[in-house]
């Protein structure tokens, strides 16, 4: 018989991103993204955070909530690899696993008491409305270790881009979301894989619809609506 752990939801995540498609590839890649974590109702006790002030970052626990799905697979299909090569489950960040749960490193900003217990973070990688399993604070003697070997993961965080976007358009864009918007599309949100630069993309940010094309290493914004 296979065993259930049961786990509570503590929390809410609050982003700019009502979909997946353009959420950072990993957490802390965007430093200008905002996000809070709002807590359930029976976790809003401030003396649960008694302490955390004096942490600089913390790891966030959270369940891939659009990736639930009856069984699993060994291997899956990295989109670093161009989807085209398996790796095992349990090399990849892959959402597709055992257990749906996510693991995201973010810096503290602010601890809002009123009128609801929240926290501001940046560097957030989660859509809006991810359930937060757990919040842990970020240790640095324990957590950092300088001489970890990243696999074929070690290039980093994937491409960057030269953004041109029209002032006309930014303006479009609410006020203080701006610069979070023109570092989450210079770490260019197309999938890989994907590479067609008569394409239009469309990205869901803060708000708006935010439309673009990528072409030798530059990537237009067409529209903002």
């Amino acid at each position: 018989m296979e065993d259930i752990i049961p786990m509570k939801v503590i929390a809410r995540m609050r982003s700019d991103f009502p979909t997946k498609f353009g959420i950072p590839r990993q957490s802390g890649l965007v430093e200008e993204l905002r996000s809070r974590v709002v807590f359930a109702p029976e976790y809003r006790n401030p003396e649960a955070l008694r302490g955390l002030e004096g942490f600089s970052h913390i790891w966030l626990i959270w369940q891939f909530s659009q990736a639930v799905r009856e069984g699993w697979s060994p291997t899956v299909r990295p989109p670093r690899l161009g989807g085209n090569e398996r790796m095992g489950v349990f090399a990849t960040r892959s959402p597709f696993r055992p257990n749906p749960v996510g693991l995201s490193c973010v810096r503290l900003v602010e601890i809002v008491r009123k009128p609801e217990l929240e926290l501001v973070v940046a560097g957030a990688d989660l859509m809006d409305g991810t359930p937060v399993l757990d919040i842990k604070p970020y240790v640095p003697y324990a957590d950092c270790r300088p001489e970890a070997v990243g696999g074929f993961a070690a290039s980093g965080g994937g491409g960057t881009l030269r953004v041109a976007c029209p002032a006309e358009l930014l303006g479009r864009v609410p006020q203080g979301k701006q610069e979070a918007l023109l570092g989450v599309l210079g770490r260019d949100p197309r999938p890989p894989y994907q590479n067609d630069p008569s394409r239009v993309y469309g990205m869901a940010f803060a708000g708006v619809e935010v439309r673009f094309r990528v072409c030798e290493g530059v990537l237009t914004v067409v529209d903002i609506a």
